[in-house]
């Protein structure tokens, strides 16, 4: 095997890779908006509402705490979905799956997973804008190789 075919192996390989890598990449952005989407119907399926205070509040995750009729104090251990420009001891709605409290979904109330598609969405193409021209490139070099 010669110096070239390595190289053009080598190049070959590594495009794959990255498209590899971006397609991956890809697919868990829409399984992120897909697990969104079907924990709102599973709250939908068995919906409750309650007013909530805001414990803690950050980009990615916001702590709540709520009471249901029943009079048990809810802490969800993952804090609500949807967190976004929530501010602490701020009260605000929450709906939840009453079915199952252990489960403890519970969402800002008004918000869904389309609160999802743009971040998701945004990361697809922030994505393919790198590994495109990546790929076009090694092509091109792959070529020149052969």
């Amino acid at each position: 095997m010669t110096a070239t075919d390595r190289a053009s192996r080598t190049l070959y390989r590594t495009r794959l890779v990255v498209l590899v890598v971006a397609g991956a990449i890809s697919v868990l952005a829409v399984l992120l908006v897909v697990g969104a989407w079907r924990n709102d119907v599973t709250i939908d399926s068995d919906k409750g509402t309650a007013t909530a205070e805001v414990l803690s509040a950050g980009k990615l995750r916001s702590a709540v705490s709520f009471i249901t009729p029943d009079g048990v104090t809810h802490n969800p251990a993952l804090g609500v979905l949807y967190p976004t420009n929530l501010i602490a001891g701020q009260r605000i709605e929450v709906e939840y799956y009453k079915a199952d409290p252990d489960v403890e979904l519970v969402r800002v109330a008004g918000r869904d997973a389309t609160v999802a598609i743009v971040p998701a969405g945004s990361v697809i193409v922030v994505t393919w804008l790198i590994a495109g021209p990546v790929v076009f490139w090694l092509r091109r070099k792959e070529a020149r190789n052969a």
